[in-house]
């Protein structure tokens, strides 16, 4: 994996937020219509945190064959799925209505105490046979670099972010309540033909440009995903 990451000409700028989610939500709709040519079906795997949900609004009355698009979380809180906290929750609200109800929806939770071992396992055959490569990843970024719930200095990060590991599910430790998480490795993220960064505001951007310099992926994960060479990333900015 390379030292630094690529040039930002993936970069994608716009001049306020709701410019932003009408392109992003386009593209997401024309690659679930590609996904779905022949007759298939669409997968999209989104993470959840505040950021994406005008998007999902939006997402949610777009004029597709929902009834041939499943859709998966990158990464959840280990709460129940009735939390505020739930990823799961934040999606049911804000995605999973108005045409995109009739989507198939596949959870990460579990109703095991510890988002571990044989849940991790259990996670992932829920997840694994949904169309793949994803048709689509959503991911986000948080302000010490974290993205789905690779955090830095979580226990087990050094395989989560090995991209040699097979794909699959795997327990994390995130610094701030819900600490526990659950979330895809960066095999199974990079298992996708295309991936979304959604970042807003001057912080983020700030923590964006800081990831785009040498330095340890530990430090800042997210550099796992915009090192690497595999799958195209596109990163979507507004203030």
């Amino acid at each position: 994996m390379p030292g630094t990451a690529r040039s930002d000409t993936r970069l994608r700028r716009y001049p306020e937020r709701a410019a932003l989610t009408a392109a992003l939500a386009a593209h997401i709709v024309a690659a679930l219509e590609d996904g779905m040519r022949g007759g298939g079906s669409a997968s999209l795997v989104v993470s959840g945190g505040r950021s994406p949900a005008a998007l999902f609004d939006l997402l949610s009355s777009a004029a597709l064959d929902w009834r041939r698009v499943c859709v998966a979380l990158t990464d959840e809180r280990w709460v129940d799925t009735t939390s505020s906290d739930s990823n799961e929750q934040l999606v049911r609200a804000h995605l999973l209505r108005n045409a995109a109800a009739k989507a198939n929806f596949v959870g990460m939770k579990t109703d095991a105490a510890q988002p571990a071992g044989a849940a991790a396992a259990a996670s992932w055959s829920a997840i694994a046979p949904l169309p793949r490569p994803f048709d689509y990843v959503l991911l986000g970024m948080g302000d010490d670099g974290h993205t789905a719930s690779l955090f830095p200095q979580s226990p087990g990060l050094a395989s989560a972010i090995d991209p040699l590991q097979p794909p699959g599910c795997v327990a994390m430790l995130a610094p701030v309540a819900p600490q526990a998480r659950m979330s895809l490795n960066l095999s199974a993220l990079l298992d996708a033909r295309r991936i979304g960064l959604l970042i807003l505001g001057d912080g983020k951007l700030a923590v964006y440009e800081r990831a785009g310099e040498s330095g340890p992926v530990a430090d800042m994960p997210v550099r796992a995903l915009l090192r690497q060479q595999q799958v195209p990333v596109s990163v979507y900015w507004a203030p």
